[in-house]
C-alpha cells in the first residue's frame, strides 16, 4: 500500500483503500462495498462507495504501480505476456459494457460484462498487470448511455485484439521487455495484432482455428489439412508445463511457413495423447528457436486461467456491484493489487527450504493464514446490530421506492 500512497489526494481515501484491499484479502464469503464496510468496522457502506465513485485518486496510476510491483518481484528473463478475457455474468442493462455476449466464465452466451487482461507469467509466478474493459458497439453507438456510465461521449469501439495491443504497447512504453506473447484464437486470428507484435520485435505463439490458412513452400493450406500430412516420426512428446496433477504431456509437431516478412514463422500443432484432439498455433520468432521453447510459451497460456481463478476466488475480482466505468476500473485495479500481493508472497515462500512432507504454500493457504493471523477486523455485538438495522432500513426505503415506481407505471 505504501507504493500507491502518493496516488491519493487525501489521507482518508488512502486509508480507506487500505481497508478495502484488506477486505478483498479477507475470508468474507461475498465481497462488495456493503460486506467489506461492515467487516472493516465502518458505520455504513457510503465511505467505500465514495472511494470507488467520487474520491480523488488515479486508478490508472495505481494500475501502473501494480505492474511495476509485479515485474520487480516476479521478474524472469524468460517471462511471457498472456492476453485473455474473462466475463462476469450480470443482471439488467445499466452496468457498463453489459450485453448478451459469449463469456467463457459461463461457457455460453449470457448477459455479461467482459474485460481483457494482460498477465505477466514467469517461473516465479504470475499476476495481471493491466486491464481494459470491452465496450460493445451497442454501447459506443449510444453516446448518452456511455456518458451516463462514465465512459465519455467520444469513446470509440475497440475489438479485444485492439485492447490487447493497447496493453502490450503500454507495457513496452513503460520500458519493460519480454520475448514472447501468447493468447487464444481471438488474438491469434487477428492479423493486425500479429503484425504489431512483429513490428515491436516480439515473438508470439498464438492459438488459431483449424480453418486458419497458412502458406508453406508447397502452397496455401488449412491448418487441419497440414496436420493430416505430418508423418508419425515428426511428432515429439513434450511437457507444456506442470499442472495440478503433474506434468502435462502432449505430442507436438512444427511446420515451417513461407510467409513474407522478417523473422521465422511456423505452425505449431498440439495433439492430445489420450483423445487425439488437435490444437493449432501461429508462431513467430526473431531468431530460430527449438520446439521446446515454442511448447513452453504455448503452455504459459494456462497461467492466465489460474490468475483469473485466484483473483476471483480470493480477491473478489468479479464480485463488484458497480455500474459506472470509473468505479469498475478502481475495483478491479485494487483486486489486481490484492492478488499481486498473494502471488509475490507465494513466490518468496517458494524460495525457502520446504519439508519433504509439506507442499509449498499456495495462494489459497497464504490468504487463509493472512486473514486468520494478520487481519483482525473490529467486531462486536453492537456493531453487528447497527448494521442489521441499517440494512433493513435501506431495504425498506428501496421497497417503498419500487412500489411507487410500479404504481406510477400502472396508472
Amino acid at each position: 500500500m505504501g507504493r500507491i500512497a502518493g496516488r491519493f489526494a487525501r489521507v482518508e481515501p488512502r486509508r480507506r483503500a487500505g481497508r478495502l484491499v484488506l477486505g478483498l484479502l479477507s475470508d468474507l464469503p461475498r465481497k462488495n462495498c456493503w460486506t467489506i464496510a461492515e467487516w472493516a468496522g465502518e458505520a455504513s457502506p457510503h465511505g467505500m462507495q465514495h472511494l470507488l465513485c467520487r474520491a480523488s485518486w488515479d486508478a490508472d496510476a495505481v494500475r501502473d504501480d501494480v505492474r511495476e510491483y509485479v515485474i520487480e518481484r516476479l521478474h524472469d528473463e524468460e517471462a511471457v505476456l498472456v492476453v485473455d478475457e474473462t466475463g462476469d455474468v450480470k443482471k439488467g442493462v445499466h452496468t457498463v459494457g453489459v450485453q448478451r455476449q459469449y463469456t467463457g466464465t459461463a461457457g455460453r452466451i449470457e448477459n455479461s460484462q467482459v474485460a481483457v487482461y494482460l498477465v505477466y507469467a514467469g517461473a516465479r509466478g504470475h499476476a495481471a498487470v493491466d486491464r481494459e474493459l470491452y465496450v460493445p458497439r451497442s454501447w459506443t453507438c449510444d453516446p448518452d448511455r456511455c456518458g451516463a456510465a462514465g465512459l465519455g461521449e467520444d469513446i470509440a469501439f475497440a475489438t479485444k485484439p485492439q485492447l490487447a495491443r493497447t496493453m502490450i504497447e503500454r507495457f513496452l512504453d513503460a520500458g519493460h521487455r519480454v520475448g514472447w506473447v501468447t493468447g487464444d484464437e481471438v488474438y491469434g486470428g487477428n492479423p493486425k495484432l500479429r503484425s504489431a507484435l512483429e513490428e515491436n520485435g516480439l515473438g508470439y505463439v498464438l492459438a488459431v482455428a483449424c480453418s486458419s490458412e497458412v502458406t508453406t513452400r508447397a502452397g496455401k493450406f488449412r491448418a487441419d489439412m497440414l496436420a493430416a500430412k505430418v508423418p508419425k516420426r515428426a511428432w515429439q512428446k513434450l511437457s507444456a508445463g506442470a499442472g495440478a496433477k503433474g506434468q502435462c504431456f502432449y505430442d507436438w509437431a512444427v511446420i515451417d511457413l513461407a510467409e513474407l516478412g522478417p523473422g521465422h514463422r511456423q505452425l505449431l500443432i498440439r495433439r492430445n495423447r489420450r483423445t487425439g484432439e488437435l490444437a493449432y498455433y501461429r508462431c513467430h520468432s526473431t531468431r530460430p528457436v527449438p520446439l521446446a521453447t515454442l511448447v513452453r510459451v504455448a503452455g504459459s497460456r494456462w497461467r492466465v486461467e489460474e490468475t483469473f481463478q485466484t483473483e476471483k476466488g480470493l480477491a473478489g475480482l468479479d464480485e463488484h456491484q458497480l455500474r459506472r466505468y470509473p468505479s469498475w476500473a478502481r475495483w478491479v485495479t485494487l483486486a489486481m493489487l490484492a492478488h499481486a500481493f498473494l502471488a509475490v508472497v507465494r513466490a518468496d515462500e517458494h524460495t525457502r527450504p520446504a519439508s519433504d512432507d509439506l507442499i509449498p504454500l499456495t495462494c489459497n493457504e497464504i490468504q487463509h493464514l493472512f486473514a486468520t493471523l494478520v487481519v483482525q477486523p473490529p467486531s462486536n455485538v453492537a456493531h453487528r446490530l447497527r448494521w442489521s438495522e441499517w440494512r433493513r432500513r435501506h431495504q425498506a426505503r428501496s421497497r417503498t421506492s419500487h412500489y411507487r415506481r410500479q404504481a406510477a407505471t400502472q396508472t
